[in-house]
């Protein structure tokens, strides 16, 4: 009876258990296998994993024969074809001279037998430029133009699963056929490449899908999405979207949406409260998982991320991110590297994305086509507000190319929220045919402009002057250059940022700008040792170089476009340890920052030793919005010589460092050598002065020091000092372009020697017991020089001169010869040198410096160690001969050490040698485009009058 009992209740609780499984399963639908859309790749991802296949060139290098090539590659970097720059063949379809060789690949592959049944297609990521393609002998891409595009093929009719064998094979050519995809592509000012350049693979699908989606998640919350649907769907069918936030947790209830018979898209609609908005500097994401689901099956996922953001253009105003105008602080990038050309791994897309937020930039244009897709998901990832283009320099595709190569790049990329533009084109590469091609395919209706050009509501022209840019803001159009302060090798970017930067960002029209460019496009060519090459001028125009090495602009950018400004120049003697600061950010609280203050000690020839350090309560400052920082500085913080301040970021990124220094630039430094006797004597016409460890010679005919010599041996410093100035040699005599000069446009790069001759007048010395006194007076620019040399091993020479005039360069000099110094020492700021109108991006501190001679554009080594150098104190010189060393008293003089080397081409500037020099002007720096008069205020020549005073201090030896 009892086991009667139990049996009665065991199948009774199994009937329960029955019935809530049917009852789960109708709240649950089932999942039928392999729902999600499976991905072999047949190629590597990247450059870093690329994968063997077989490969014949038709022309070039390694031409004419089977051999083997990574996929994906650039053919040229792995030693096939020719190397061709775009620009000497610009605007010709068809000229003399292209290469057009083609490339044939091969490659066998298996795929599973459980992707049978299913949609199978093959994709490709990117390929120049003219694709065709057949699988197992069957046409599978008949012909595709265009190279930075993703596009597809549905093989599944022609396809072998389990352990069958697939052949690939694959014609790429150089070269189009179609003339506007070469005039568009191809004569172009960047470098023409040959190749599968980015991934290939295949794609399994179920046979009932979805295709594709396309979402709009606004800044309030509300969400919409099309959701595009393959054949087979019936009326049983419906899709839900689930959101899920960053940690996998469901955000909101899921939406739910029938398929109507027939239909091939469905429209997802919701609302979302307590979301988290996207920006650059709030670059939070979702995630949504899309189900195809039939009756109770699930038969497909997508999953997309995506981040909840509004985009306004507001007429005649501004650029509005989720109700807030922000202003553009961006920068032109290639895809590229100089080992493996277009192809880049995933690392090599998110350190592009890093280093240009190290730059404090909120925004790149890809220029000047599509990116890897990795590339804008570091932008999503980081934050970074991206223009995606439309490929089309100068020269533009025809309308049937065009639209497919457009709906290609848009359907790709437009769930990625740091995509804020598309642009058709560049400098006049527009085929207006296509502007209305984007909005159809994008629910968000992001601008679409035409860089170099007014249309979309954004004025974008190229390479304006300070004073035109001003023009272009009063009109009625929003001004936001793709393209200003042109980088070629040591200009722009960096000189004269900041006069730009405080005109646009005070004047109501300007969304900010794009600079040009990110890095050099230095080639490695494997046909000549591994030489990089940037194609002469053409290609070195970064803030970084082939290998990102920084350039000092890099640092200026930095500074200058940093978030958080401290508007304090200098510390007074009655400073209470507060400082005003400015948040420039557009939705970060500077209470998110951190801000720490450090005071050190500088020692002569000594690394900075800190004394104290603290962390200050970040204040409440809102962005846009100005308030105060409050240091808890010790009581006896002037027995320091320096105040830090570092600002770092929510994310725990260095913002910028700032320094202060309230000391005189003679206390930082000591020149007293051992104690003895001094002496002087006549010797013909010059005046020998010795000491226990020196033996200086003067010129009486000169006045100058000509002959040195430490504990017996040369040194060979001197001659000096000498007047030193220099103009530009377009100028009138009245600062003005001169224009009564035929030839004055070929002279703007050439820098004049203005020195002119100074003549003694007079020279005498006068001996005491502990010193020996030299003076001499000059009829001319330089007046008169006094040297001091002491018994204790002091030096010290006075100068005064007097110029009135226009220059753009102007100080007294020594000379030295460069080929015997081995590296210099010194206190001032650095590490890298500066420009009258670069003068931002440097930090005070005890810096050391090898010598180089780096050629712009050829070589790449950073810092230089030649140059102007700003706030400098004392400079220590390790020579073939030995060390010497010179101390300065006037905390508003620079520092030149010898003569900075432009160009080969000489494109920017050719100045006078100055040899080792201090000097009160130092020359602003142009660009590739405009002259230093029309990139404002601190670019000007200077016009000077009055007496010139200084000292300098001279210790030869340890």
């Amino acid at each position: 009876m009892k086991q009667l009992k139990l049996k009665m209740g065991l199948l009774l609780v199994a009937a329960f258990v029955s019935v809530l499984s049917i009852q789960a399963q109708k709240k649950s639908p089932a999942v039928a296998a392999s729902t999600e859309t499976a991905i072999q790749y047949l190629s590597g991802h990247g450059s870093d994993d690329a994968v063997d296949w077989d490969f014949f060139c038709t022309d070039g290098r390694n031409s004419g024969k089977w051999s083997k090539i990574k996929v994906p590659s650039c053919w040229e970097l792995q030693g096939f074809g020719t190397y061709q720059y775009g620009m000497p063949f610009y605007g010709k379809a068809d000229p003399p001279g292209i290469a057009k060789e083609q490339g044939k690949y091969k490659y066998k592959f298996k795929l599973p037998k459980e992707w049978a049944g299913r949609e199978v297609r093959i994709v490709f990521d990117g390929v120049m430029t003219d694709c065709e393609a057949q699988i197992n002998g069957r046409k599978c891409v008949g012909l595709h133009q265009g190279s930075f595009y993703r596009f597809k093929a549905d093989v599944s009719d022609r396809i072998f699963f389990g352990d069958k064998e697939n052949l690939l094979e694959v014609t790429v050519s150089k070269e189009s056929s179609n003339p506007s995809v070469n005039l568009a592509e191809r004569r172009a000012d960047f470098w023409n490449f040959g190749g599968i350049i980015r991934p290939v693979f295949v794609e399994a699908l179920p046979a009932q899908n979805i295709d594709r989606t396309a979402i709009d998640a606004k800044a309030d919350g509300s969400f919409a999405a099309d959701v595009y649907l393959g054949s087979g769907q019936g009326s049983d069918f419906k899709v839900v979207a689930q959101l899920t936030d960053k940690e996998g947790k469901n955000v909101g209830k899921a939406i739910e949406v029938p398929v109507r018979g027939g239909s091939d898209r469905v429209k997802v609609e919701g609302a979302f409260s307590g979301i988290k908005t996207w920006s650059p500097e709030t670059p939070n994401l979702y995630n949504v998982t899309f189900s195809l689901i039939q009756g109770n099956i699930v038969r497909h996922t997508v999953k997309e991320r995506f981040g909840f953001r509004t985009i306004e253009v507001r007429p005649s105003d501004g650029l509005y991110i989720n109700g807030q105008k922000v202003l553009v602080k961006g920068v032109n990038r290639h895809s590229f590297r100089p080992e493996t050309g277009r192809t880049l791994s995933k690392k090599d897309n998110y350190d592009d994305v890093k280093l240009i937020k190290e730059m404090n930039m909120n925004a790149v244009r890809l220029s000047h086509y599509p990116s890897d897709p990795e590339f804008l998901d570091a932008c999503d990832e980081l934050g970074l507000y991206v223009m995606v283009e439309l490929l089309g320099w100068h020269g533009k595709y025809d309308t049937t190319v065009g639209k497919k190569l457009v709906n290609e790049m848009v359907t790709r990329d437009l769930n990625h929220p740091s995509v804020t533009w598309w642009s058709n084109g560049n400098e006049g590469g527009f085929n207006f045919d296509l502007d209305g091609e984007f909005a159809p395919l994008d629910p968000q209706k992001r601008p679409v402009l035409h860089p170099q050009a007014n249309f979309g509501g954004f004025e974008t022209m190229h390479y304006r002057s300070y004073g035109e840019s001003q023009e272009y803001m009063r009109k009625p159009e929003i001004f936001m250059p793709t393209e200003f302060l042109h980088g070629l090798y040591d200009g722009g970017h960096g000189a004269g940022l900041y006069d730009y930067w405080e005109m646009m960002r005070k004047h109501p029209r300007s969304a900010g700008g794009f600079l040009w460019s990110f890095a050099d496009e230095g080639v490695v060519r494997t046909d000549q040792n591994g030489k990089i090459d940037n194609a002469g001028s053409y290609a070195p125009d970064g803030i970084v170089g082939p290998h990102h090495e920084k350039e000092g602009s890099f640092f200026t950018v930095k500074q200058v476009w940093a978030p958080v400004q401290v508007n304090v120049a200098s510390l007074s003697e009655n400073f209470n340890g507060v400082l005003s600061v400015e948040n420039r950010y557009d939705f970060i609280n500077l209470k998110n920052c951190k801000f720490v203050w450090k005071l050190a000690k500088l020692p002569y020839l000594k690394e900075k030793q800190i004394v104290a350090s603290g962390e200050i309560g970040s204040p409440d400052v809102a962005a846009h919005a100005s308030g105060e920082l409050k240091l808890n500085l010790p009581s006896d913080w002037r027995k320091a010589d320096v105040l830090y301040l570092t600002a770092t970021d929510p994310f725990g990124k260095e913002i910028w460092t700032w320094d202060w220094t309230w000391k005189k630039p003679t206390d930082f430094f000591s020149f007293a050598g051992q104690k003895g006797s001094v002496s002087a004597r006549e010797e013909g016409d010059n005046l020998i002065v010795k000491t226990a460890s020196d033996e200086l010679t003067f010129s009486k005919k000169s006045g100058e020091l000509v002959n040195v010599l430490h504990d017996g041996k040369a040194v060979s410093f001197g001659k000096g000092p000498r007047f030193t100035a220099a103009r530009r040699g377009d100028r009138s005599m009245d600062v003005f372009y001169n224009h009564d000069d035929k030839d004055a446009k070929s002279k703007e790069r050439i820098y004049n020697d203005i020195s002119g001759n100074d003549r003694l007048t007079a020279f005498t010395f006068k001996t005491t017991a502990d010193s020996v006194t030299v003076d001499a007076t000059y009829f001319g620019n330089l007046q008169k020089t006094h040297w001091a040399i002491s018994a204790d091993g002091n030096i010290r020479v006075d100068y005064q001169y007097d110029y009135e005039g226009e220059v753009e360069l102007m100080g007294v000099k020594f000379d030295y010869p460069e080929d015997k110094v081995v590296s210099k020492q010194w206190l001032g700021n650095g590490p890298y040198r500066v420009w009258q109108n670069r003068l931002h991006g440097t930090l005070l501190d005890n810096w050391q410096r090898d010598y180089n001679d780096p050629i712009p554009g050829e070589s790449f080594e950073y810092p230089e160690f030649k140059g102007y150098f700003a706030n400098w104190k004392w400079v220590n010189f390790t020579t073939k001969e030995g060390n010497f060393a010179l101390g300065n008293d006037d905390p508003d003089s620079y520092l030149g050490v010898f003569t900075p080397r432009d160009g080969r081409d000489a494109q920017l500037f050719t100045l006078p040698q100055t040899g080792i020099s201090v000097l009160k002007v130092i020359p602003a720096m142009r660009n590739k485009v405009n002259s230093t008069d029309l990139i404002g205020p601190s670019s000007q020549a200077k016009w000077v009058s009055g007496v010139q005073k200084g000292s300098i201090y001279l210790k030869f030896g340890k």
